[in-house]
């Protein structure tokens, strides 16, 4: 039985299911449930990076009109942030300060008004010690972290000899690429409110895993975790930063405790800068040796990155280097630097992106060495199969995203000679980088029920961080079930509903994807074989293969008289609801195909000469992406990570001041990002791709591959313009003047 071709739900470009919810503020996000007695919750944060709190002065607090608890080291109930999964937490367990903006007490009052009151009355002493903030002056105490890098992977890996493959080469490439901190800015903050009901827990919770907030929760507190119940039902943005449960999320839990009544905690936006994670600095060495032809003769990608003193996280710049270009000898390795900031987390292609602006840009300036246009650098080293994994591509259409993205930006009007191209007084660059990003996908739990009415509803405890998850499970909900779009009713965000994966890693619609595809199909074939079973049924005795499903009937496709709907079996069998659980795993198809998805950025920049000034003007994007299961949230997901590339590459830059460890630019005011007036058209091109390798949808994540390439190719375009080579981002106008 095939529903694909009678109903075409997926991939159609529909507007978001939760869209009028989103646009009338029905849609509720972690701060906005409305609970009986609420309180409000702010925390207190270190001024000093590194010591230790002499005394804490909670008196004036404690007076004002309305508080109800000063929690700090002195009186916080027994936690453990190091239990649970995932970063270690800060819990008010001591009096040691080990980061600037360190969460070391809170404030419990009526209103939030008189909590923050409070917290600024708050007087802190500390024994302060001399920070280690700057990496660079560091180095020497880099290490190979015994940890892996996402996916399972040691940080360190080769194969060939690197050293004979550069000493073979006729022409060489090395050079050293910085990336700064960066923060993310979601436009809602991190929030969470707690409830406790008895030894039950209630949180709603802005966070990108509702299960894996529940394990941290649950252990930090020495409690099952079928004793927290997690809610999320839309996330506004989270990029990375919301895929940990940090501190303030226990905290809030503990004062909840602490007052016995809900706690509502909203971090303000410059407490998002230190305690909440963020893209740790790097410095990349990247060597290339080729042939006078072209050919790699060998790649060396190391990369050294910040983490804390007291967790360990490493951003796995070099991953690409392994498998992006044919080359005989590759090697590549990650090392860390502990500082005295808070622990770094995922940000959008956490290590892609930024290992793509070094890679990316390393190869432009091999072209150039060798008189080769960059796409033909390309092609000449195009990787047939994973040189890493020696496995041959579950499919690649990167060949393809070169031409078509080459033939719309114009490419062949290019020329290549740096200040060539000009525009009245303006200098114009044209540069491209290569896009790609693994292909992901972990175990994930669905529920299908189709209703008597003829509707279905089906369960999956994923989350919506902005992507538009809700739609596209909808349409993979309703080709599967056979109804139409508006007889669906996808629910998300509980941990009392089968369980998925983190919302990250560009795996939401594969792993959750899966699953429900398969329930919806299993619950379809329920209802089917109750018809061709049932000698009342016009179906009784049809051959399964010979019946069609479509617009909630079943009919023969041969004879459409011969049908009955969802809801006329169901009433004849006595039944409110049919259901189907389905457990979508991935198997052994990772032993036999490397994974991921391909593109191609190509920039057009134009450069103020006398200013330094710097404005993208023209973007061209292609990508292989597999199967598109809603053609706007796809490209739109796509614009989002290529205007998010774009901030990397012009404007982002956390500044920590050297002394204090202080972030100096903590808010939207002094930490820029890009605003409408600084983004061109954005031309997304797909290039249709089949795999019947990665999941039973045939789809690979599009949420990160976007931002991937973007520096690199705008780094290369700047160049073209000024023949000035950047090498540290953001590039600004101070260093191309």
């Amino acid at each position: 039985m095939n529903t694909d071709e009678a109903n075409r739900v997926v991939g159609r470009p529909l507007n978001r299911v939760d869209g009028y919810l989103k646009v009338t503020g029905g849609a509720r996000y972690a701060a906005e449930f409305p609970v009986a007695k609420m309180t409000y919750g702010v925390t207190i944060q270190s001024g000093i990076a590194k010591g230790k709190i002499a005394q804490i002065d909670t008196k004036a607090a404690e007076q004002v009109p309305g508080v109800l608890a000063v929690i700090t080291h002195l009186n916080a109930p027994k936690a453990s942030g190091e239990e649970g999964g995932g970063r270690k937490l800060q819990l008010l367990q001591d009096n040691i300060v080990l980061y600037s903006g360190q969460h070391i007490g809170i404030v419990v009052a009526d209103t939030f008004e008189r909590a923050m009151h409070a917290a600024s009355l708050v007087q802190v002493h500390y024994d302060e010690e001399k920070p280690t903030i700057n990496m660079q002056e560091n180095l020497d105490k880099a290490y190979l972290p015994a940890g892996k890098i996402p996916r399972n992977e040691p940080p360190d890996k080769s194969h060939g000899d690197v050293t004979q493959g550069l000493a073979a080469a006729a022409v060489r490439i090395e050079q050293t690429y910085t990336t700064p901190i960066e923060n993310h800015n979601p436009m809602e903050p991190h929030a969470t409110t707690a409830v406790w009901q008895g030894d039950q827990l209630l949180l709603y919770d802005a966070t990108q895993g509702i299960f894996q907030a529940q394990n941290k929760v649950a252990g930090a507190l020495g409690i099952p975790p079928a004793n927290v119940r997690t809610m999320s039902y839309y996330v506004g943005g989270g990029f990375g930063c919301k895929g940990s449960a940090w501190s303030h999320v226990v905290l809030a839990a503990m004062a909840a405790q602490k007052v016995n009544r809900p706690v509502k905690l909203v971090l303000g936006r410059r407490q998002m800068y230190g305690p909440v994670g963020f893209r740790p600095a790097t410095i990349q060495q990247v060597s290339l040796g080729a042939t006078r032809e072209g050919k790699l003769t060998a790649i060396r990608h190391a990369g050294i990155s910040q983490t804390s003193t007291f967790d360990e996280f490493i951003e796995p710049v070099a991953k690409t280097a392994r498998m992006i270009y044919a080359c005989p000898h590759i090697e590549t390795s990650h090392h860390l630097v502990r500082l005295d900031t808070g622990t770094p987390t995922f940000m959008r292609a956490p290590g892609e992106a930024s290992g793509s602006f070094a890679l990316e840009s390393a190869m432009d300036e091999l072209a150039y060495a060798l008189n080769i246009d960059p796409i033909e650098l390309r092609l000449r080293n195009y990787a047939e199969i994973d040189p890493d994994k020696k496995l041959p591509w579950s499919s690649k259409s990167l060949r393809e995203c070169y031409r078509v993205a080459a033939q719309r930006f114009g490419w062949h009007k290019r020329n290549p000679k740096p200040r060539s191209m000009r525009d009245g007084n303006y200098l114009i660059g044209w540069g491209m980088a290569t896009a790609t990003y693994p292909t992901n996908r972990s175990p994930a739990s669905a529920i299908a029920q189709i209703m008597a009415d003829g509707t279905a509803v089906v369960r999956s405890g994923s989350q919506d961080i902005g992507t538009g998850t809700y739609t596209v499970m909808t349409q993979v909900a309703a080709e599967a079930l056979g109804l139409p779009v508006d007889k669906i009713r996808f629910e998300l965000g509980d941990t009392q509903m089968p369980e998925t994966p983190l919302s990250g890693g560009s795996q939401t619609a594969a792993s959750v994807g899966s699953a429900v595809h398969l329930a919806g199909n299993e619950a379809r074939n329920k209802l089917l074989q109750l018809a061709v079973a049932d000698r009342a049924s016009p179906l009784y005795g049809a051959n399964v293969e010979d019946v069609i499903a479509q617009d909630g009937s079943l009919f023969l496709k041969d004879k459409s008289s011969q049908t009955e709907t969802y809801a006329r079996i169901l009433a004849r069998h006595g039944l409110k609801m049919i259901e189907a659980r389905a457990d979508a795993k991935p198997g052994e198809e990772k032993q036999k195909y490397s994974m991921h998805s391909f593109g191609t950025q190509f920039a057009e920049v134009c450069v103020n000469p006398d200013s330094g000034e710097v404005r993208v003007t023209r973007w061209v994007g292609s990508f292989g992406v597999g199967r598109i299961l809603n053609a706007k949230t796809a490209r739109s997901q796509l614009i989002g990570g290529i205007v998010y590339g774009i901030g990397m590459a012009l404007m982002e830059h956390t500044v920590t001041d050297p002394n204090w460890g202080r972030v100096v630019n903590a808010d939207l005011a002094e930490y820029h990002v890009p605003v409408n007036a600084d983004i061109p058209m954005i031309d997304v091109l797909f290039v249709n791709e089949n795999d019947p390798y990665v999941n039973p949808l045939g789809v690979k994540g599009i949420g990160e591959i976007g931002i991937t390439g973007v520096a690199g190719a705008i780094a290369n375009a700047v160049y073209h313009a000024t023949g000035k080579r950047i090498r540290d981002l953001p590039i600004t106008l101070d260093k191309l003047l």
